[in-house]
């Protein structure tokens, strides 16, 4: 029965619908369920899914494919050459500094130079898939630290061609040996002279470009006059695996090849509809990657010699973290993004099978030196969200906060009656809005930049912590009647929230909410005054919708108020029912079918004889 197809593709996506719900329920990432999920359904636990993972592992590396197509569609090629610079200093400073002190360690371990360099070049790559998958779930790819991963994990792309082509130089005369199919070597290409592989390289790039501005958007204007909406689909698929084909055939990365045709056809006309074809197919693939990572761990290899393999699976990635968090300094990333761009990117990737077993092909690294070396990289990978998690949870906040304290808070002199804490999008609106009506608040935020610019264009803003009782001394808090709270980290809203109800329970607050959920917890510490982001803004658009299919402004305004008030109340209502799902769910529906049944009523009561006044122009724009 194991060896059926059916049966592990039932195998693999119940073990994802479990295992990744579960994960996210507990506030950890996707990607470390979908590994959990493959531990437990794999041959060397419960032994769900045969030993033929790792062919599996092979299939599904066409996610990383379908990712790096989809990003580079994202990116302009303008935008594009102007991360040259960063692709090639941080990309390879990160891969020769790892591959150095690899080297060292691997020698100092007894391994003799041509293995210890092998694995060194192996262990130099981080996986692509779990560090982008992240990076994306996390909405940080326009940070700095999305941007320096970025920038390195193109340039692993690049170097390991030449990684593949210096590996045969490393096998000292040996026969390419038949162990199995463990992985792909080079290309078709590798007996020509170098010049020709040089050339070959450049007429593919070329050919990729070229085939995306002339052959391929026309073929799929051709397709879209059809109006068949599978053949749209099956013209992706067809664009994303002819160019990894090509790549393949030239030794070329198809995943770097891939990413290339995406920055090529980024200013086509079809960009988003590539984007919204291909999307479920990649996330599907990207799961299904990180479960046969998961699944081919061999625990009777941890089993057999574990002090081995966990001394070595740490010292590579603390050494390879010494070489990230180096990078980063030379960089002059700041603290935190430096602790994110080196924890991110410190496991070994997903190259690094292709890479061991191409060596083991060449008979470069024994039996025992490939299922270690392998075991160590599922290890890597598996243990990158849970350093994600800790780092996050534990160390960032602690770092953060004696960063803050390396530049001394401001002396606060005049105090105000109101108090305005964050400063940032949503904050500066609402103090040039108290600002146009002569009201003067202090206004606190704890990001310097941020500071230091707002006050060259004139606000009077002072920097520090608000969650520190010194700083909300200085600013007046307890001669204050009003604290508004603007910022867009709930946990910091918390934490202020639970300072200010205990040592003065008598100020009135007015706080911030991003969402729904954010609310219910600032209900129940006891907060009456919540603003949720983006309900006066979805209300707004949905009543311009409405004005545009013929509703008039006066009944649009009045039921958006009454729909707000009514929201509110359900609001209060379900704050204590949120963490029971079936209750909620009960009282939800029930307040839904009440807050419809109210508004359908007053709008059988009609408008007003004069209610299109409001319909002219000049009332629309007031509006």
């Amino acid at each position: 029965m194991t060896g059926s197809i059916l049966f592990e593709a039932i195998a693999f996506l119940a073990g994802a619908i479990i295992c990744v719900p579960i994960a996210r329920r507990f506030g950890l990432s996707s990607v470390l369920g979908y590994l959990l999920a493959g531990i437990l359904i794999g041959p060397f636990l419960l032994g769900i899914v045969g030993e033929e993972g790792e062919e599996i592992l092979h299939f599904s590396e066409f996610g990383v494919v379908m990712m790096l197509f989809l990003i580079g569609l994202e990116i302009e090629p303008k935008d594009f050459w102007k991360m040259r610079k960063t692709i090639i200093g941080m990309g390879s400073l990160q891969v020769a500094g790892t591959i150095i002190l690899s080297f060292l360690l691997f020698s100092f371990l007894g391994y003799n130079w041509p293995v210890a360099l092998a694995v060194s070049m192996a262990v130099a790559l981080s996986s692509t898939a779990i560090t982008l998958q992240s990076i994306k779930e996390k909405g940080l790819m326009g940070t700095t630290y999305g941007a320096s991963s970025f920038s390195v994990l193109l340039f692993q792309d690049i170097i390991v061609i030449v990684m593949l082509g210096l590996l045969p130089l490393l096998a000292s005369g040996n026969e390419i040996v038949d162990h199995g199919e463990h992985g792909t070597g080079p290309g078709f290409l590798d007996d020509l002279p170098m010049g020709w592989q040089t050339a070959t390289i450049i007429l593919s790039v070329v050919a990729v470009v070229f085939a995306g501005r002339y052959l391929i958007v026309p073929m799929l204007r051709w397709v879209a006059r059809t109006g068949i909406r599978e053949l749209l689909t099956a013209s992706a698929l067809l664009i994303v695996l002819g160019i990894s084909f090509l790549m393949e055939l030239a030794g070329l990365s198809p995943a770097l090849g891939a990413f290339l045709g995406g920055v090529v056809l980024a200013n086509s006309e079809f960009k988003h509809e590539l984007e919204s074809t291909l999307e479920p197919f990649k996330d599907l693939l990207l799961g299904l990657f990180f479960m046969a990572v998961g699944a081919s761990i061999n625990f009777a290899v941890i089993a057999n010699d574990p002090g081995s393999v966990w001394s070595i699976l740490f010292a590579v990635i603390i050494l390879k973290g010494v070489a990230l968090f180096l990078v980063g300094s030379i960089f002059r990333l700041k603290i935190d993004q430096r602790l994110l761009f080196t924890i991110g990117l410190a496991q070994v990737g997903e190259f690094a099978f292709v890479l061991l077993s191409f060596a083991f092909q060449l008979d470069i690294l024994s039996q025992a030196q490939m299922d270690l070396m392998l075991v160590v990289t599922a290890l890597s990978m598996t243990l990158t969200p849970i350093l994600s998690i800790l780092n996050e949870r534990v160390i960032l906040p602690r770092i953060g906060t004696r960063e803050s304290e390396e530049r001394p808070m401001d002396t606060i002199q005049q105090n105000h009656k109101v108090i305005l804490v964050g400063f940032g999008h949503f904050g500066s609106t609402a103090g040039r809005f108290l600002q146009a009506f002569g009201v003067k608040a202090t206004i606190l935020d704890n990001d310097s930049n941020r500071v230091d610019f707002l006050r060259k264009i004139g606000f009077e803003v002072f920097y520090g912590d608000a969650t520190r009782e010194d700083l909300l001394e200085s600013a007046g808090i307890a001669e204050a009647t009003l604290l508004i709270c603007t910022v867009d980290n709930p946990n910091t809203t918390r934490k202020l929230v639970k300072i200010v109800k205990k040592k003065y329970p008598n100020l009135k607050l007015m706080i911030r909410a991003k969402n729904r959920y954010d609310a219910y917890e600032l209900l129940n510490l006891g907060v009456e005054n919540i603003y949720r982001e983006t309900l006066d803004t979805s209300v707004k658009m949905a009543g311009d919708a409405l004005h545009e299919l013929g509703f008039r402004n006066y009944t649009i305004r009045r039921q958006a108020k009454k729909f707000m008030n009514t929201d509110e109340d359900m609001l209060r209502e379900l704050a204590n029912q949120h963490q029971n799902s079936k209750e909620y769910i009960f009282k939800a529906r029930e307040a839904i079918a009440m807050q419809e049944k109210l508004m359908e009523e007053d709008l059988k009561r009609g408008g007003i004889p004069n209610d299109h006044h409001w319909d002219s122009e000049q009332m629309r724009l007031v509006d």
